[in-house]
């Protein structure tokens, strides 16, 4: 069989997550010849597994100081909520909010009234202290400070549904495994990759100025099809608890010290029934615990800290997701986001779901303009298959318990 023409591209994109789907709209607006590849379903991993909340730096600074992260992530709420409300771009005015804020409540010991305190400082968005009676129900009888604080909380599903949908055209579907080959391995010249599409085996050439890796840890396995060196990535497990039944509405933080101890998002599944996911300590200390065992912890941990809540009836699951960051030398998150440049390569991990337009952001002042005609693609590109939306963990074949 012939090789096929090649495609002339500004930039190939891997990766249909979150920070994927954000850069291909911002290029797409700005004229760049673009294409996105996605091996599996588009979020799948880190974006459908996130808790959607816009974090604005509070859990970074409970301990009083304006740390870096802190001061990288506290415009972003502000930008998203824009976008959510339609006055800027992207449009993201019909994605689902599962809430308008979150609260901040106290487990109760002298170090967490403190790690409140130190949630003030320097922040665009603030805690607003609220009065007895205007606490949640749940919240009412809690021993400290409530707080209200003006982060929003997204369907991640929506969100991966709005974005793609504004350029499905430009999104391509490619098998994990012999899918996508690159046949030239320079990374100061252009990247040549062979694509097969997995639904009818027809074939592509994509000739690309710029290979952006923003597939999570897949970028890893990327990398090494291209020939750059590994070792720049690093993960942070998580094991996440998932509560379901007759719970009320909650989405927030309890605060012990300079962290959160337990964060509660609350979601619908597919048959209307409240989801709670639970992140914070107990999912980072639930690494090295089995399914049985951190349900067993999780279901305790809800009852010490919202001790008004009846369990009775509630049926409970765990998902496991790993964190995918750039490297630093301690092991410990990146202080924001990371862009790893190899020549013509950009390997690029967000660290937080709200830091994607910054990361696009700072993707596009490293391209330079575009340098080809922005016309439609070809037809072998318009036929080719495209990837779903990744459905949320707790429908993705999950194994319920009925009660701890």
């Amino acid at each position: 069989m012939p090789s096929p023409d090649p495609i002339d591209l500004d930039l190939v994109i891997f990766g249909g997550g979150a920070a994927g789907l954000w850069l291909l709209d911002e290029v797409v607006r700005l004229r760049y010849r673009v294409l996105l590849l996605e091996a599996n379903d588009l979020g799948s991993g880190q974006t459908i597994s996130s808790q959607g909340i816009l974090h604005g730096g509070t859990k970074y600074s409970l301990g009083g100081i304006l740390t870096p992260a802190a001061r990288a992530i506290r415009a972003m709420p502000l930008l998203w909520r824009r976008c959510l409300a339609g006055e800027r771009e992207p449009d993201l005015s019909a994605v689902a909010r599962r809430a308008e804020f979150t609260y901040l409540w106290q487990s109760g010991s002298i170090g967490s009234a403190l790690g409140m305190l130190g949630a003030r400082a320097g922040l665009r968005v603030r805690p607003v202290v609220l009065a007895p009676d205007e606490r949640p129900p749940l919240l009412r009888s809690c021993p400290g400070t409530v707080a209200r604080l003006d982060e929003q909380v997204i369907d991640p599903q929506s969100l991966l549904f709005v974005l793609a949908d504004r350029h499905r055209d430009r999104i391509l579907k490619v098998d994990p495994l012999g899918g996508f080959e690159f046949e030239s391995r320079s990374i100061d010249d252009a990247a040549s990759i062979r694509l097969t599409d997995p639904g009818s085996g027809e074939r592509a050439v994509l000739r690309a100025r710029w290979v952006v890796l923003c597939a999570g840890e897949g970028n890893e396995v990327i990398r090494s099809r291209a020939g750059l060196r590994n070792g720049v990535m690093q993960r942070r497990p998580l094991h996440m608890a998932v509560a379901r039944g007759m719970l009320p509405i909650l989405n927030g933080h309890c605060v012990e010290g300079a962290a959160p101890r337990l964060t509660i998002t609350s979601a619908a599944d597919a048959e209307g029934r409240v989801i709670w996911q639970l992140g914070g300590r107990i999912a980072e200390n639930g690494v090295d615990l089995d399914q049985a065992t951190l349900i067993a912890r999780a279901a305790e941990e809800v009852s010490t800290l919202l001790p008004d809540l009846r369990l009775e009836g509630v049926a409970w699951t765990t998902y496991r997701v790993a964190r995918a960051e750039g490297a630093t030398r301690s092991g410990l998150r990146p202080e924001g986001m990371t862009i790893r440049p190899d020549g013509r390569f950009l390997t690029c991990w967000p660290t937080k779901l709200v830091l994607a337009p910054r990361l696009a952001s700072a993707i596009v002042q490293r391209l330079g303009p575009p340098e080809l005609d922005h016309a439609s693609l070809p037809a072998a590109v318009r036929r080719w298959t495209r990837p779903v939306v990744a459905l949320p963990p707790w429908e993705n074949n999950a194994t319920w318990t009925a009660g701890a």
